[in-house]
């Protein structure tokens, strides 16, 4: 009897992840980039795989589903599932598991790492300094400390954002459709634009959704404080990305700090890398280490436990009616 097959949609995953799925019983298989759906359509076509482990934007469409015959369950590496067409998933009895909050110390770091970066404009001096330009006595930078950073979006990632910047001296406010209990330093904001009035750091925590697709356009950027920053480990389509760089280039903003863009990987001549004022990383703020071994664990129980007809954690399944035609 043949084993099940893991198709992971990266050329890697944690040592950790590979050893329990093997230690299942369960054999795994690696995709090169770019991964498109033709290449998935490929995939499942010559091979029965029965579970994936969807690291990155893999365009799970309609079609993609139609060819995985044997497909029981996807398992997010992180907890983004905009690529996934969850009415396929779900109508095929396919469940739709995330890993939610494994990374969101690493991505609220690294969102903190961006303000930091931008407040005291590390990546100007650092260029300016290889030139062999010392500083000018007269400059001097902003503090990050008593400004106000505007948090969109307060789930665990947002949480963790929010905590970090109070601890490092920010007054924080918050917007989100959902509301839980702040500590009593930070505030809560009851409109996106009120947060974008107030805040001279945004940071945006948001899933990519029809509801948030291009939420910080032309207006929502003109309302923002003059020379604010922007800071984006969401999802790029968040932002309408010609708009954000026109408010760049006329010093409407300050700077803005992303880990996500439109389209990815982007075009290497996408105007925001000649923008002396924005930070660009390649949607890196989950690579961690701790992060790594979490959201592989998570994963890699999920497909155990789904194959053996159980749900590792409820919590984590994004589409439970799956469970509903399981049951029927």
């Amino acid at each position: 009897m043949s084993k099940p097959i893991v198709l992971v949609t990266s050329t890697t995953v944690s040592e950790e992840a590979q050893s329990l799925l093997r230690g299942a019983g369960i054999d795994i298989a690696f995709m090169q980039g770019p991964i498109t759906e033709k290449s998935l359509i490929s995939e499942f076509s010559r091979q029965s795989i029965t579970a994936v482990i969807l690291r990155g934007p893999a365009p799970f469409t309609p079609a993609v589903f139609a060819a995985a015959k044997n497909l029981k369950i996807i398992a997010k590496y992180g907890a983004g599932i905009d690529s996934v067409d969850l009415q396929s998933a779900t109508a095929g009895g396919i469940a739709i598991m995330v890993t939610s909050g494994a990374n969101a110390d690493g991505v609220a770091e690294h969102s903190l790492a961006l303000m930091l970066a931008l407040v005291r404009e590390l990546p100007r001096f650092d260029r300016e300094l290889r030139k062999g330009v010392w500083k000018d006595p007269r400059y001097i930078v902003r503090d990050f400390r008593e400004r106000t950073v505007g948090i969109v979006g307060y789930g665990q990632i947002g949480q963790r954002t929010a905590r970090l910047a109070s601890a490092c001296g920010a007054k924080v406010v918050v917007y989100s459709r959902s509301r839980a209990e702040l500590p009593p330093e930070m505030m809560w904001e009851d409109s996106l634009d009120g947060l974008l009035g107030r805040a001279d750091i945004v940071s945006l925590h948001c899933p990519l959704t029809d509801q948030t697709r291009g939420m910080i356009g032309q207006k929502q950027l003109g309302s923002m404080k003059p020379g604010a920053l922007l800071i984006n480990t969401s999802r790029g389509k968040l932002i309408d990305e010609p708009a954000l760089i026109a408010a760049l280039k006329s010093g409407r903003l300050g700077g803005a700090g992303l880990d996500t863009f439109a389209t990815e990987p982007p075009d290497s001549a996408n105007p925001l890398f000649a923008l002396p004022n924005v930070i660009c990383t390649p949607h890196i703020a989950s690579s961690t280490t701790g992060a790594g071994v979490q959201m592989g664990t998570i994963a890699a129980n999920s497909i155990i436990s789904c194959l053996r007809g159980e749900i590792f954690d409820r919590r984590n399944l994004i589409n439970p009616q799956v469970l509903e035609k399981r049951d029927g």
